[in-house]
């Protein structure tokens, strides 16, 4: 599998895996939006035949705080690719990006309550930490978990190098 960084033509196989796989749907504009703004932050996972399978689709906040924060708008891998690492990977590439290039200070992410696989991957194995829990975020009422990573002082740079390293 090939982990890049997504460009406009991705978008509508994006799209397409977020439709298979997710309840929360996007519509093209909002995924052009991400890459015309945003463009060194959102990835692809692509199988040899050049098949978008997961992907990431990241930003930074726009509203004015006094530390730079990234946020994952989606996230996503079709089911035949899941537990290959894939969205480790994806989610690794966004921050490295997010720092590099924005000097994120933490990243924040939306999960269902109910979504345990998810949970595990973003707490367990990604280290981040829930912070709050938003009632009926999603459209059919479900809670979410917000969930953040932070980059703090020299664990920035310790996070980057292992980014870059795993």
């Amino acid at each position: 599998m090939d982990i890049r960084q997504a460009t406009i033509d991705d978008l509508l196989g994006m799209q397409n895996a977020n439709l298979l796989n997710l309840p929360e749907n996007y519509t093209f504009k909002y995924y052009l939006y991400h890459a015309l703004t945003w463009p060194e932050l959102s990835y692809v996972a692509v199988d040899p035949r050049g098949r978008i399978v997961g992907y990431i689709l990241a930003k930074m906040e726009e509203e004015p705080s006094e530390e730079p924060c990234g946020h994952v708008t989606s996230i996503s891998v079709l089911r035949p690719y899941r537990r290959l690492g894939l969205a480790n990977k994806l989610m690794k590439q966004s921050q490295e990006a997010m720092v590099a290039h924005y000097n994120a200070h933490h990243i924040t992410l939306h999960v269902r309550k109910s979504n345990r696989a998810a949970i595990s991957l973003y707490r367990d194995t990604l280290g981040f930490e829930v912070h709050a829990m938003e009632k009926s975020y999603y459209a059919d009422g479900e809670d979410a978990y917000g969930m953040r990573y932070i980059f703090t002082g020299s664990k920035a740079i310790n996070d980057v190098e292992r980014i870059k390293t795993s």
